[in-house]
């Protein structure tokens, strides 16, 4: 299939679950602060996988997933009503690992910003010579 036409069935599902989500339209209690990140579609506009995020604690990420599943047939059969195509694509919404690897790679920069800041610092360096070797003063005649 086109993939433009992959790229607009994937950004409408997108804008249909993230106004049901922001609407409330589905009215679970477990449902917490999500997020729709991203969507992709197979080829055969039959799949599409829904990537969110959920902030919170650990038991609240769960209630949400809980809430998502638990909702998939009525956002598939909004998603049906606005999409527009012969056959529905089954949702299955995945959490977004994304988050999780950037909080891990800005806890290794931050530890190596130490690590550098500490071995800097132990060192003493200073400048070998002057500051600036190429900057002389103008000699006033």
């Amino acid at each position: 299939m086109d993939e433009t036409r992959r790229e607009k069935v994937a950004a409408n599902i997108m804008t249909t679950v993230a106004s049901m989500l922001n609407n409330g339209s589905i009215k679970d209690p477990r449902l917490g602060f999500v997020t729709v990140t991203s969507v992709e579609v197979t080829g055969d506009l039959q799949h599409a996988k829904v990537y969110y995020t959920a902030y919170g604690s650990e038991s609240e990420k769960t209630g949400t997933a809980a809430a998502l599943a638990s909702a998939r047939g009525l956002i598939r059969s909004r998603v049906g009503k606005n999409l527009g195509t012969r056959l529905t694509p089954t949702l299955d919404f995945v959490a977004d690992p994304v988050p999780d690897q950037a909080a891990a790679v800005e806890s290794a920069l931050a530890e190596a910003r130490a690590a550098d800041e500490a071995l800097a610092a132990r060192k003493g360096t200073e400048f070998a010579g002057e500051a600036d070797p190429y900057k002389k003063p103008r000699e006033e005649e």
